[in-house]
């Protein structure tokens, strides 16, 4: 495992931040932990990286405790924080290699980190302006290539897609699936949804403190979905196909919805074939079927009571 905590509790005064949390992250996943404001999130990874001290549980990051060998965890752990943490007075190469100076890569090794990093986050052609001359895209692309300068293997990413254009959004979300297929792990929170359904493989749910649900995305939607719902087109829409499909067993409703056969059936009615059968039966050519499941968004909101942002 790249992460395991066990039974962590952390108190702020009276106030319990983090319950009896215990979860592990494998070798190359890209978790996404989300929860709404005040869930325990930014608690929780502040310290696996350390800056928070726990009142009891343990943190094993690479199979080694983290209360024994913190800084020699730290040299493969990644920072990608919500704020923007680059120096403005150094251009963006500059930036990488006093990042990757930090981390102790010298020399003609530390010089291809930073052209690999640059040349990852699209900027390679950019290092030599400031942070100031840069859009906010481009700014976030350059606070990620100083959080992976150093080739972690553990990377945190809080919230790293926040308020940039879409062209930018979807540069970033491809190299956080590039850095996960070439080995690193990475821990992803954002408030986006779309984003956590695209590029997490393993998703958990956190409030007051505590995982409430995890699996991944088809994991979580089936733990709220009681229906399953389907559109089905075909070449000639009549309402007698919708009356027979009607009497199907476990069909709750079906009706013609912009063009589409729409059905609702209970879940686990496992009627799908059947109905495909009676269409076919009768004749009718059917052009396309779309099976609609919940969003991660409706799972969330469902578990917790509360929209991401509250």
């Amino acid at each position: 495992m790249i992460l395991e905590i066990s039974n962590l509790i952390k108190r702020y005064g009276d106030f319990l931040a983090i319950d009896n949390l215990t979860f592990s992250i494998k070798e190359g996943e890209i978790f996404g932990l989300l929860g709404p404001n005040g869930a325990g999130k930014t608690t929780i990874l502040n310290c696996i990286i350390g800056l928070n001290k726990v009142d009891s549980g343990t943190i094993k990051v690479f199979d080694k405790d983290l209360r024994e060998h913190e800084i020699l965890i730290k040299r493969d752990i990644g920072i990608v924080t919500q704020n923007i943490s680059v120096y403005k007075d150094l251009n963006a190469y500059d930036n990488l290699m006093y990042f990757g100076g930090i981390y102790g890569l010298k020399g003609k090794a530390l010089k291809e980190a930073v052209e690999e990093a640059l040349r990852f986050a699209g900027l390679w052609e950019e290092r030599k302006r400031l942070p100031d001359e840069f859009s906010g895209g481009m700014l976030r692309r350059l606070n990620i290539a100083c959080g992976i300068v150093h080739k972690p293997k553990l990377i945190i990413m809080d919230e790293p897609t926040v308020g940039i254009d879409p062209q930018s959004r979807e540069h970033i979300l491809d190299g956080i699936e590039k850095l996960s297929k070439a080995g690193a792990t990475i821990i992803y929170t954002s408030h986006y949804m779309d984003e956590v359904e695209r590029i997490c493989t393993d998703i958990a749910i956190l409030d007051h403190g505590r995982i409430i649900a995890r699996g991944n995305k088809d994991d979580l939607k089936s733990m709220v979905s009681i229906e399953e719902k389907v559109k089905i087109k075909v070449a000639a829409l009549n309402y007698t196909i919708i009356d027979k499909i009607k009497q199907v067993y476990g069909v709750k409703e079906c009706s013609i919805t912009e063009g589409y056969i729409y059905i609702i059936s209970n879940k686990g009615s496992k009627n799908l074939g059947k109905i495909i059968d009676l269409i076919v039966n009768s004749g009718n050519e059917i052009l396309d079927i779309t099976i609609e499941k919940p969003s991660i968004e409706a799972v969330f909101l469902t578990l917790t009571g509360r929209m991401l942002r509250d």
